[in-house]
């Protein structure tokens, strides 16, 4: 099928190339041509594991393309994805639909035969609806449909997600526009994997209730932690023995610093303003928004107590900024609270991350940034572990607490044990929901 998708950002870019390895053409459409050279360049402008090579062979077999030219993209299209940024508005919360719309009525104009216009960008419930109007609006004697297809992408692993995905959920109004999407999803279909055909309604409701629901696991089991270090349980063990019941499952149940990235922080406060919106407040949602907030202020507390009541004049080794490992994400990442904090409370901060130094120079400023762990933990006072990146789930402690001026480790990920620091030398070491020592 010719399948056009408009914006090459994270969602779009990821979902474009690998419909191209489906077998279907697509090109793939931006306004900035700084973008587009890029990526004719064979150049990623995210990091995402595997998409460089993936974007390379499908380039190569000719199915996949990359345009700043709209009209041309969409002309002979079967069907369009809208892929734009739903960025949260300003002063009241809700998903900022600018450019969905704006790019909706672009499409309207230059498609003259039947199109599926699908919007795979994260939209508040009746979207699809209000985009079939400005559709109407726009080109009022074109035949089309509209289609709700929302992403379930994790950052990281983005290409397994999409390739074997654990659904595939389609929100339509009509036969045609069904037969249209499952011909897309054929290749998933052919090795069973579900495609859950449904109304559009439900089906942008699916996306926000499911991160919700995700933020919410996370959101609890941060807050089970903190009671944890109150009573001398281990968050671990208690972790492992919920994740045992399938009613539960593991996933989602690791303590750390709080949620961030692209979708949580933005999903819960667009769902807990659609609650106000239809007068049925989101409760839980509005108390996991709020209960995350104070997890990174309790992240703070935690390290002044490592730094013995104090950040100034402290070097302080952060190693990970992303808001998790495998992606160059800064958004809503809990480093964007705690390492200000740090360095507005005097402390010279040193920055290790594999990735996250493109984003991070303008988003973190008055840190050092350094490529070698070690080389960032010479005469430091800390050490901070905040993103768990695979490269820091196996460092020479022992080699990283003579290098300090004063080991201290807070392990705010978990990767290791107090047993694991002491062994090695550390004087203080610090977790999350577990038994510390030193302090």
């Amino acid at each position: 099928m010719r399948i056009a998708i408009i914006g090459t950002g994270y969602v779009g870019l990821v979902s474009g190339v690998c419909l191209s390895d489906f077998g279907h053409d697509v090109v793939c459409v931006d306004k900035d041509p700084k973008k587009i050279a890029m990526l004719e360049a064979g150049e990623i402008p995210i990091f995402e594991p595997g998409l460089d090579v993936l974007l390379a062979r499908n380039v190569d077999a000719g199915r996949l393309v990359f345009t700043s030219d709209l009209k041309q993209a969409v002309a002979d299209a079967d069907a369009v994805f809208i892929a734009v940024g739903t960025p949260t508005r300003r002063g009241d919360g809700h998903a900022d639909l600018t450019f969905v719309y704006a790019a909706a009525e672009e499409i309207a104009k230059a498609c003259s035969d039947y199109t599926v216009i699908v919007t795979k960008s994260t939209v508040p419930v009746g979207t699809n609806r209000q985009v079939k109007q400005v559709v109407k609006k726009a080109n009022p004697d074109l035949e089309f449909d509209v289609a709700s297809n929302p992403e379930f992408l994790r950052e990281g692993a983005a290409i397994e997600d999409f390739m074997k995905p654990d659904r595939v959920v389609v929100g339509v109004q009509t036969e045609r526009a069904a037969d249209v999407m499952n011909e897309i999803y054929r290749p998933l279909y052919l090795r069973d994997f579900p495609i859950m055909i449904t109304d559009l309604e439900s089906a942008e409701m699916i996306k926000y209730a499911a991160n919700a629901f995700l933020a919410t696991k996370i959101t609890f089991i941060n807050e089970i932690a903190a009671l944890c270090e109150r009573t001398g349980a281990d968050i671990k063990k208690v972790s492992k023995g919920m994740g045992l019941d399938n009613r539960i499952g593991n996933k989602f149940l690791h303590a750390g610093p709080g949620y961030g990235g692209s979708c949580f922080p933005k999903d819960t406060n667009a769902l807990a303003r659609i609650g106000q919106e239809n007068a049925v407040p989101m409760q839980i949602v509005e108390s996991v928004i709020r209960v995350n907030e104070g997890v990174k202020a309790r992240m703070i507390e935690k390290l002044r107590d490592l730094c013995e009541g104090s950040f100034n004049e402290k070097v302080i080794a952060v190693l990970g900024v992303t808001f998790k490992p495998n992606t160059d994400d800064m958004r809503d990442a809990p480093s964007l609270v705690i390492v200000p904090a740090l360095v507005g409370g005097g402390a010279k901060v040193r920055v290790v991350d594999p990735h996250g130094r493109r984003e991070g120079e303008a988003l973190l400023p008055r840190v050092n940034w350094y490529d070698d762990v070690y080389k960032a933990a010479q005469n430091a006072d800390a050490l901070v572990i905040l993103t768990e990146w695979n490269e820091f789930r196996a460092l020479d402690l022992k080699k990283m607490a003579k290098k300090m001026a004063s080991p201290r480790l807070a392990d705010l990920r978990n990767i290791y044990s107090a047993q694991d620091a002491k062994s090695a030398g550390f004087d203080v070491y610090m977790s999350v929901g577990r038994t510390d020592y030193g302090i």
